[in-house]
């Protein structure tokens, strides 16, 4: 019978409690003074900041970024685009985590964007999701 591996690997980034990884989002009086104290939570700010980046926006990188605020006052969102267009941006950017599942849709009434997304960091195998909310 097989033994499984039960061990679960923890960054040493996560160890030091005074020590704080990144700046977290969204940028307000709190989160730009406090940032973010594990790699996981880190992760998640990246993921949000590339959803809200414009591409051409980020020095030196111009294809970073999906951009989703430009696409606030657009008469029809192409919703199979934006979902291709944020699980492209992710696998490229985004190495720490394998994506699950990308959910892109609009409400009845056609004026608000709900994303999901699911995924799995590859360092331990747990699973999160981010979901934003666009009027």
């Amino acid at each position: 019978m097989p033994i499984l591996d039960s061990r679960r690997k923890i960054s040493p980034l996560d160890l030091n409690k005074n020590v704080k990884i990144g700046v977290a989002f969204p940028l307000d009086e709190v989160n730009l003074f406090e940032g973010t104290q594990t790699v996981k939570e880190q992760v998640k700010s990246n993921l949000i900041n590339l959803l809200l980046t414009v591409k051409g926006e980020r020095v030196n990188q111009p294809r970073f970024g999906v951009g989703i605020r430009n696409l606030l006052f657009e008469n029809k969102v192409n919703l199979e685009g934006l979902n291709e267009n944020i699980k492209n941006q992710i696998n490229i950017y985004i190495k720490e985590i394998s994506l699950i599942n990308v959910t892109v849709r609009e409400s009845q009434d056609g004026h608000k964007i709900f994303i999901i997304i699911s995924y799995r960091f590859k360092s331990d195998g747990t699973r999160d999701a981010v979901q934003l909310n666009f009027n």
